[in-house]
């Protein structure tokens, strides 16, 4: 199978549009990591995104009679834009099914290129199916985004271009993984050249299908999948790339948001550009291997897959970037109700950066102090918090805690005294026009809502935490009720933050 894989790389017919992307050295990471860094910048394609490679290199294989019958295609972004792209050259007719909460900017882009877009569903497996049914009554090809011999062989040039351009020692190749068509072209064709070269895929850790199905030895069904990192946001790896991933890909690292968002800042402090979530993981992973393995004077080639993001997610990314680095911590800490108490805290916190200080009186006895401080590294953080409970405070570290960090520092002084059994949910819901307020119509009115904070963060999804008034013979009820709600959800009512900030 490598060989058959080989050949169509090496035929693939990509280059009548795309061009050799090059591979940018990053100082600043390699100095601070000590290890050689390189950054392959899909980027640089048409359309921001390595996805180009593999649409063009299955449509410009299609007979003309199928080519007659046009492309369709099912896609929440890039592969929609690839598609779109392709056909356009190519002068094919394309259909896209994207699902209704693709950002509005994604489908105007595909419209640009030419496709008709059609809209179905809140996901990317509800669009698939429609696409699959209309290719079928149409006779049209169907190109799938990573499941696809000719997708598959178009990504894989990328690996071609690696060892062409890096010709000296590699220690290894860090490939961001959602369905798998892009870490299985690229590691088949090195791994035939050079097998001493390491592929390591990168996954988001709450969307890992392919370090679960590589662990079980057999294709895993996720039973959920987190939304943060879109582009990889996959529940199961491919049929075929799976089978080429058990030969080529030597190790899978999962990362964090936190520190996806701290790569995109090292992509851009390196090259001026900002990577997409699902661009950075690669360079993420790289990171935390090199970190975990304690490795040194290594040279490694990571692939910045894609620039393609909203604008408005900057925000949510730069919030949480310095804690991807470990260089800002969030600390509740709690400190006598007494004049003088801020001064002489502040005092222990010593000459640092504070990013965030929130207060609220609660009695008065003792005060909660919800406070962002900058440090300088994991060891630093240890310090800080260990000088201030010498100090006599009780001090918890909330730098893990999503409840914290997506919206307590934001809802810090809400206290309420009259609540009396309140109940407190996480939710993430597709976002798109009217979704807070379908949202809103589905809770009901059997129970009264005592908190309710949304941010848009520019993403496919909106995430919401809301306090309800639950009497006591009543949980049951309400526990019930959420699982059938048809959200995602999560019980906070036992989270630390939300009763040391809000209940």
């Amino acid at each position: 199978m490598p060989a058959n894989y080989i050949k169509q790389i090496l035929g693939a017919k990509v280059y009548d549009i795309v061009e050799q992307t090059p591979i940018d050295y990053a100082p600043f990471l390699s100095s601070r990591i000590d290890n050689q860094v390189y950054i392959k910048r899909e980027d640089l394609q048409p359309i921001h995104s390595f996805k180009i490679r593999g649409a063009y290199n299955h449509i410009a294989h299609l007979s003309e009679e199928q080519i007659s019958k046009g492309v369709v295609a099912a896609s929440a972004g890039n592969h929609a834009q690839g598609v779109a792209y392709a056909a356009q050259m190519l002068k094919v007719n394309a259909t896209i099914v994207m699902p209704e909460t693709t950002p509005e900017i994604k489908i105007m882009f595909v419209k640009g290129y030419g496709a008709k877009v059609i809209l179905h569903g809140d996901t990317f497996d509800q669009a698939l199916k429609l696409a699959i049914t209309i290719a079928e009554e149409n006779g049209s090809a169907f190109i799938h985004p990573y499941d696809d011999p000719a997708v598959i062989a178009g990504q894989g040039t990328i690996g071609m271009e690696i060892l062409r351009q890096h010709s000296g020692p590699l220690h290894a190749v860090f490939i961001p993984v959602g369905g798998g068509g892009l870490i299985s072209g690229i590691g088949t064709y090195i791994k035939y050249l050079r097998p001493e070269v390491k592929i390591i895929g990168v996954e988001a850790e709450d969307s890992a299908c392919m370090a679960a199905a590589l662990e079980k030895n057999r294709r895993v069904m996720l039973s959920e999948v987190g939304l943060f990192a879109d582009g990889v946001a996959v529940a199961q790896v491919g049929k075929e790339p799976f089978k080429l991933a058990k030969n080529c890909v030597d190790e899978v690292v999962t990362v964090n948001t936190d520190e996806i968002c701290a790569a995109i800042k090292d992509i851009f402090e390196d090259t001026r550009s900002i990577a997409e979530p699902a661009g950075a993981l690669s360079i993420a992973g790289l990171k935390k291997y090199f970190s975990d393995k304690n490795l040194h004077g290594k040279s490694a080639v990571a692939i910045n897959s894609g620039s393609n993001t909203n604008f408005d997610r900057l925000r949510h990314i730069s919030e949480r970037t310095e804690l991807g680095e470990h260089r800002e911590v969030i600390l509740a800490v709690t400190i006598p109700e007494k004049p003088g108490s801020f001064r002489k805290f502040c005092q222990v916190l010593g000459k640092r950066n504070i990013t965030e200080f929130n207060y609220r009186y609660a009695d008065n006895t003792e005060a909660h102090v919800f406070v962002g401080a900058q440090v300088s590294d994991s060891e630093n953080r240890d310090a800080l918090i260990k000088r201030l409970r010498n100090k006599g405070y009780t001090v918890v570290d909330m730098s893990s805690n999503e409840l914290a960090k997506l919206h307590i520092r934001h809802l810090v002084g809400g206290r309420s005294h009259g609540e009396q059994n309140e109940k407190l949910y996480r939710f993430e819901f597709p976002e798109r026009p009217g979704a807070l307020l379908s949202f809103l119509k589905g809770l009901g009115q059997r129970w009264n809502i005592s908190l309710f904070h949304y941010r848009n963060h520019g993403a496919a999804y909106g995430r919401v935490v809301v306090g309800f008034q639950v009497a006591e013979n009543d949980e049951k009820e309400i526990n019930k009720y959420m699982k059938d709600f048809g959200y995602r959800f999560w019980d906070e009512s036992d989270n630390t933050a939300f009763k040391m900030f809000l209940s």
